[in-house]
Formats: C-alpha cells, structure tokens, sequence
C-alpha cells in the first residue's frame, strides 16, 4: 500500500538530500533538527524505503579516495534476458546505481570496488555469470553537479 507523502516526510527528503549529521547519534541529531523522535524517523525513512519512494538511504563515499575503484559500465542486454540479468548483476556488492536505458546499451551501472584492480575482475564475473559482455567506461575527469530535488 502506497502512502502520500506528508509534510514530515518532505522535509526529511528535502534536509537530508546533501549530507546528513555526522555524530554518534546522527538519527536522533536529525529527528531533533526535525522536531521528530529518533524512532519516528527511522520508522519514516523505512516505510518511505518499502513503499519504493526511496531508492537507497546511505552514505555515499568517495571510492578513489578511499584507494578503491570506480568505474562506469553498459551492458546491451535482449528484453527477454532483461529480468535475469537485473538480478545477476545486482547481486554484486559492488554494483550501485544500476539504471535500464531505452538504446541499444540498456543496461548501465557503476561499479565501486576496494581496489582499482579489483574492477576487472568483478567486470570478468558478472561477464561469465550473465553470458554478455560488460563495456567498461572509466572516468577520464571528474566534474562535480549538485543535484538536489526538492519535494
């Protein structure tokens, strides 16, 4: 069952979409801010994460800084295998953002990985796993957009 979002509900969305409190008790330091309970928000950001209005709640990081890898990849997948392969490449926890195109590459993924040579081995499995061949597109340069919605 889907619900409306409320005003509670847009304001977490809208706060917290650039950074979220760094502390020992980040969720209660954002429920304060809020005017909410700590659980109240966690239950929010659970039931908005269930219910599919959100995609994912967490941090992002940096994976070159971090000394791992980061990459850019595609993948041309049939419709009918579409599905299947989905869930093959989801499966690796180094798959993030994974997004279905309407062309020719449909399927494109970013790959985070620990280390920068992890990355052609994680390419290697999804390719033997799924039977198709993943294009890898590493970055050449960074450039920085702050995307935020408001809601």
């Amino acid at each position: 069952m889907n619900h409306e979002l409320d005003a509670v509900d847009r304001a977490i969305l809208n706060r917290y979409q650039g950074g979220f409190p760094i502390c020992e008790r980040p969720y209660q330091a954002a429920a304060e801010q809020l005017g909410i309970s700590e659980q109240e928000l966690i239950t929010r950001l659970q039931n908005m994460l269930t219910q599919k209005q959100l995609s994912r709640f967490g941090p992002m990081y940096h994976a070159e800084r971090l000394g791992g890898g980061l990459s850019l990849c595609a993948m041309r997948i049939p419709p009918d295998q579409y599905d299947r392969v989905t869930e093959q490449v989801n499966a690796f926890p180094e798959v993030a953002h994974n997004y279905a195109r309407d062309h020719a590459f449909n399927m494109w993924f970013v790959l985070a990985t620990e280390t920068p040579e992890r990355i052609g081995t994680v390419l290697q499995e999804i390719e033997q796993l799924t039977g198709f061949r993943v294009y890898n597109m590493p970055k050449l340069q960074e450039f920085f957009i702050g995307l935020k919605f408001e809601v």
